[in-house]
């Protein structure tokens, strides 16, 4: 019935639909949630475009990839300039001179490197046993201490010395007053919020809401010509090797009765005995004067089967595990995986759309 069966909505599967019905082609969408986008999803609340699944922020130095992300949506000029709370202390994120300046009373970047130095020095690391000294060799004790140990910590959950430290392989210190978290040339929010854009992408495909691969597979294993799979790699495979791991995130959103709760779009909260990693207040991601606000609260998981996964944990032994899967993908002709899940790595919009276009390009030429 279908050229291609599409299994997720998320940016990779929109994206690989639209080049594919560009292309004459008939395709199927489904998706196990009750509406489209996967994680960039976005929905309108007191007049507020909310990212339903934690802050997105497009950025990118890949031209082509602006240029194309742009044929669906016109993007502001939001620049992501998040801050920090540790304790009753606020600093400015990326680590950076003001971030300097007010953790030490400096003024000059070389006052700033000297301090960083001199803890260094003093710590007197030889090759790091973990991520704990992989980030006190990089960045000194203070900023370990207030801005990375606790946040890294609840990001993980598990102590920073039980982390491996390849996990940070660099801490990125930016001796300039540059609050502009991302280096890449372009930047900004979809104006109206990113649903759209998955709206616009898959105009031309049929979807399917509240659909389960597993289930619906079972009564339609004939429904395409081939699949293009953004689930889990290691579910598809019935866990043949064993389960990947993940992390998990948990979202607590709030309708607040006031035009501006903190004043920025993402606030990190640093400090081990804050349950929550940030606070995201949407508005700001556009530049709302709307008369509420809504804030969410994020809260890092353990992934356990039957919640969602969010982000890969790639340590070495996931990664030995995942190639085992990728062998058994890349025997699979009836198959394309791609996405987060499907190649079971964290990546960033731009990253998903240069994939997606590459691969149906592969697959359509």
């Amino acid at each position: 019935m279908y050229d291609y069966l599409i299994v997720g909505s998320g940016l990779f599967g929109a994206v690989f639909a639209y080049e594919a019905a560009a292309k004459g082609k008939k395709c199927l969408v489904i998706d196990k949630r009750p509406h489209i986008g996967g994680n960039i999803y976005t929905e309108n609340v007191e007049g507020i475009n909310i990212h339903k699944y934690g802050a997105h922020i497009f950025h990118t130095s890949d031209k082509a990839v602006w240029n194309y992300v742009n044929q669906f949506a016109e993007f502001n000029n939001y620049v992501n300039s998040p801050v920090a709370v540790y304790k009753d202390e606020l600093y400015n994120l990326p680590f950076n001179m003001n971030t300097f300046s007010k953790m030490w009373g400096i003024k000059t970047p070389a006052e700033a490197k000297a301090k960083i130095a001199e803890q260094i020095a003093e710590l007197n690391i030889g090759e790091p046993r973990n991520l704990e000294e992989q980030a006190l060799k990089l960045v000194g004790t203070d900023i370990y201490e207030k801005l990375v140990k606790g946040y890294t910590e609840k990001q993980w959950g598990r102590p920073c010395n039980e982390l491996p430290a390849f996990i940070i392989k660099r801490l990125p210190l930016r001796f300039r007053y540059d609050n502009n978290y991302f280096n890449d040339h372009y930047q900004g929010i979809p104006i109206g919020g990113y649903t759209q854009i998955v709206e616009k992408m898959l105009v031309n495909a049929e979807v399917k809401l509240n659909t389960d691969y597993f289930e619906f597979i079972k009564e339609n294993s004939d429904i395409a010509a081939k699949t293009v799979f953004t689930g889990a790699v290691d579910e598809f495979f019935e866990f043949k090797f064993g389960a990947l791991e993940y992390r998990s995130m948990r979202f607590e959103a709030e309708i607040l009765d006031e035009e501006n709760y903190q004043g920025n779009a993402v606030v990190n909260y640093t400090a081990a005995d804050v349950p929550f990693t940030r606070i995201i207040e949407h508005k700001h991601f556009e530049f709302g004067e709307q008369p509420k606000t809504v804030i969410s609260r994020e809260y890092s998981t353990e992934w356990k089967p039957g919640i969602e996964p969010y982000y890969p944990v790639n340590n070495e032994k996931n990664n030995t595990l995942y190639k085992k899967y990728e062998e058994l993908a890349a025997e699979r002709k009836d198959v394309v995986f791609g996405g987060r899940l499907g190649l079971y790595r964290y990546l960033d919009m731009d990253k998903v759309i240069a994939l997606a276009v590459e691969m149906a390009n592969k697959e359509l030429c």
